[in-house]
């Protein structure tokens, strides 16, 4: 197993576990498969277990493994505060002392805003005292390092990371989004701060490994250095030095194995101009169905009326390649969990985009398009209900 530093000199394994997606017997986590497959990614040098307050029954899981084994002192557990729940200043004690009893112990190591949207939701925590709280938790030891997942733009990601002295961040970031969400941008920038980066969804759920396009799959085939899907992905994230960890949802021994076997083999900057170039291919083999040509150079932003035009086009694109249950998850999470709606239908057809975007799209036409691709009656009502459920 390879490491890379954290913000305080620690070494974290650029493997990190994803406690999302243990397997379920009966309709509960099968504990016995989970402890196997998590006991062999520690015995093969993996320290960084990620999990968090929502994710049905995992903090338990995780736990117990780890108590279980006497480990807890030999990893690092990375759990997440539900933000979006907090409405008054008990509520973070609230929820941490639920965390701290569900994995056992005493303390966790990497402490993570949940899906923290703006810097507007962020001032609104501090307003609740969330500033005093953080710091306290760090001077008694109970929270090591304070960080935020987010899933949104790069413009106000890089906002967002300004906003507090933060310790460290998660984001998506895989190949194919490598210019959508926070991505190539928000890393780098990350980096010029020096805050360590957790990537998250590098297969994008799966979807880069078994719902690639016929011509996408022949071309991984075709390859003579015999990599599958999935390694060529954590290659690609791996040849990057300012990605610390990547986080993989393992839920089988195989799955652990091939994912150690590659993190032990990749270095850093070893991909050549060739190997760069291939992924290219692939990336035009799976965006053949892609409805705009968007690059998400973000030269058509800011628009006035607050949309997101480039994560618009990125959601609406998604619905041809992953389906439509996955666009309009993305697409709220870049256009309704933010104080100000950023949707389609926000725009007033100013036409101030279309100047300067270098690919020529024809943006106020296509924002039509997604927009009717997009807000349909179930995106509405989900938007009341999660506005709503955001203090909005």
């Amino acid at each position: 197993m390879q490491y890379r530093k954290d913000r305080i000199g620690r070494d974290i394994s650029v493997l990190g576990y994803g406690c999302m997606r243990f397997s379920q017997k009966r309709g509960r986590i099968d504990l016995s498969k989970a402890e196997q497959e998590i006991m062999a990614a520690y015995g093969a040098g993996v320290n960084y277990f990620d999990t968090a307050y929502i994710y049905p029954g995992s903090e338990a899981a995780l736990g117990e493994i780890l108590e279980k084994n006497g480990i807890r002192e030999n990893v690092h557990i990375a759990t997440k505060l539900p933000q979006y729940l907090v409405k008054k200043r008990e509520d973070p004690e609230k929820y941490f002392s639920e965390e701290l009893r569900r994995l056992r112990t005493d303390y966790v190591d990497f402490y993570l805003m949940h899906m923290l949207p703006d810097a507007e939701t962020w001032e609104r925590l501090l307003s609740l005292g969330m500033g005093e709280w953080l710091q306290g938790k760090k001077e008694d030891g109970s929270i090591s390092q304070v960080g935020f997942s987010y899933h949104g733009n790069s413009d106000i990601f890089c906002r967002l990371l300004d906003a507090y002295d933060w310790d460290f961040c998660q984001f998506q970031y895989n190949y194919l989004d490598e210019n959508s969400q926070a991505g190539r941008t928000g890393l780098n920038y990350a980096a010029k701060k020096g805050i360590p980066v957790i990537i998250m969804e590098p297969l994008r759920g799966g979807k880069l490994v078994s719902n690639l396009p016929e011509k996408a799959k022949k071309l991984f085939q075709d390859h003579p250095s015999g990599w599958s899907p999935a390694e060529w992905a954590f290659r690609w994230l791996w040849d990057q030095p300012e990605v610390t960890c990547v986080l993989s949802g393992m839920n089988s021994l195989a799955m652990v194995e091939e994912n150690v076997r590659v993190a032990s083999a990749a270095e850093t900057g070893a991909f050549s101009r060739q190997e760069q170039s291939f992924l290219k291919e692939v990336v035009e083999a799976i965006n053949e169905k892609l409805k705009v040509g968007c690059t998400g150079c973000r030269y058509c932003m800011p628009c006035p009326q607050g949309v997101d035009i480039p994560g618009t086009f990125a959601a609406y694109n998604r619905r041809y390649t992953d389906g439509k249950f996955a666009a309009m998850w993305e697409y709220m999470m870049c256009t309704v969990l933010h104080k100000k709606s950023a949707a389609a239908s926000n725009c007033v057809e100013c036409g101030k985009c279309e100047k300067h975007c270098p690919q020529h799209i024809a943006i106020r036409q296509e924002l039509r398009n997604a927009r009717k691709a997009l807000e349909g009656p179930v995106y509405h009502v989900a938007s009341r209900v999660a506005r709503l459920f955001m203090g909005y």
